[in-house]
C-alpha cells in the first residue's frame, strides 16, 4: 500500500502538466472575449468584470465546500500582492489587445516563460536541467517565429505585452509558493477578491472623468455577454493554473504555455478571421513539439523514480 501511495505521489508532476496544458488551451477564450469587449468598452471596466464574476463563481462554491479561512496579515498581504500583480498584466494585456491580434499580442508575451523558469530556479530552488532550459528557449524561438513582432508597425504598444509578462512571471512564482500551503480553490477566491478589491476604487474614482482606458461605461447587451464570459473563462483557466502549481514546478510547467499560441492562433482565425501563414504554422509545429518533449520528460523522470522506489524501501 505505501509503494502504491509513494508511487502516486511522484505521479504528482504529470498531473500538473495536464492541468497547464489544460490551462493554455482555455486561457485565450479570456483574450478573445476581451478583445470583443475592447471594442466599446473600457480597458478597466473589463478587468473589474473578470474579478468580479470570478468572486461571484467561486466565493460561493468555496464557502460550501468550507475551504474557506479567515487569513492572518501576512496571507492578507500575499493575497494583495498576487491580486495586484495579475491585476496589472491583466490589464496591460487587454490594453495590447486592443491594437493587436489575439496571437501577436501572446506571441510577444512569451517571454514570461524564460522569466519563469530562471527565477523558479533562482528563488524557489527548483532544479532546472539544461533539456529543460533548451526545450523553453526551443518554444520561445517558435512563439517569434509565429509572431516575427514588428515595432515600426505597432511602435511601443508592443512593448505592453513585455510588461505582462514580467507581472505574470511574478504572480506564477507567487501562485507556486501559495498553492503548497493552500488549496488551490481557496487560492483563487481569495485572489479574485483582491483583485476585484483593487479595481473597484480606482474605477469609481474614474467614473465620469472621460479616460479611456479606465472610465466606465454602460454598454450594449451583446457585450455584457462579453464581460462575463470573460469571467467565466478567466475563473476556469486560472484554476487549472492554480492546481497544476500545486502538483508541478513552476520551471517545468513555464515552457508549457507556449501551448497557447496554438490554441490563439485558432481562434483568432476563427473569431476575427486572423489566417495563419506558413511561418506561422512552421512556428506551431516547433511550439507543439517543445511541448510534447517537456510532457515526455516529466513521465519519464516520474517513472524513473516510482521505479527506484520498491528497491528503497526494501
Amino acid at each position: 500500500m505505501s509503494q502504491i501511495q509513494t508511487s502516486s505521489t511522484l505521479s504528482t508532476p504529470v498531473k500538473g502538466v495536464l492541468l497547464m496544458l489544460g490551462f493554455a488551451a482555455f486561457a485565450p477564450i479570456i483574450d478573445i472575449f476581451a478583445k470583443l469587449a475592447g471594442t466599446e468598452v473600457p480597458v478597466g471596466q473589463i478587468t473589474l468584470a473578470r474579478f468580479t464574476v470570478q468572486t461571484a463563481i467561486l466565493f460561493p462554491i468555496a464557502y460550501m465546500l468550507g475551504t474557506l479561512h479567515w487569513p492572518d496579515r501576512r496571507e492578507i498581504g500575499l493575497h494583495l500582492l498576487r491580486g495586484l500583480l495579475i491585476v496589472l498584466a491583466t490589464t496591460a494585456f487587454f490594453y495590447a489587445l486592443k491594437f493587436m491580434a489575439v496571437a501577436e499580442a501572446i506571441s510577444i508575451f512569451f517571454v514570461e516563460p524564460l522569466i519563469v523558469t530562471l527565477l523558479g530556479s533562482l528563488f524557489l530552488g527548483e532544479i532546472v536541467g539544461w533539456r529543460r532550459v533548451v526545450a523553453a528557449f526551443v518554444g520561445f524561438g517558435g512563439a517569434l517565429i509565429v509572431i516575427r513582432p514588428s515595432f515600426v508597425e505597432f511602435g511601443w504598444v508592443a512593448l505592453v505585452p513585455l510588461i505582462t509578462a514580467f507581472f505574470f512571471a511574478l504572480y506564477l512564482l507567487l501562485t507556486r509558493t501559495m498553492a503548497q500551503r493552500m488549496n488551490p480553490l481557496t487560492l483563487q477566491t481569495y485572489t479574485s477578491l483582491a483583485g476585484l478589491v483593487i479595481v473597484a476604487p480606482v474605477l469609481w474614482l474614474f467614473d465620469g472623468t472621460g479616460h479611456i482606458l479606465l472610465d466606465p461605461v454602460w454598454p450594449e447587451p451583446v457585450f455584457w455577454v462579453y464581460l462575463v464570459c470573460t469571467g467565466i473563462a478567466a475563473t476556469f483557466a486560472h484554476l487549472l493554473l492554480s492546481f497544476a502549481f500545486k502538483f508541478a514546478p513552476a520551471s517545468t510547467l513555464a515552457p508549457l504555455q507556449y501551448m497557447e499560441i496554438v490554441s490563439a492562433t485558432f481562434l483568432g482565425f476563427l473569431v476575427f478571421s486572423d489566417l495563419p501563414d506558413a511561418m506561422t504554422f512552421l512556428g506551431i509545429a516547433i511550439i507543439i513539439a517543445s511541448g510534447i518533449y517537456i510532457f515526455w520528460r516529466e513521465r519519464s523522470l516520474s517513472r524513473e523514480l516510482a521505479s527506484e522506489v520498491p528497491a528503497e524501501t526494501i
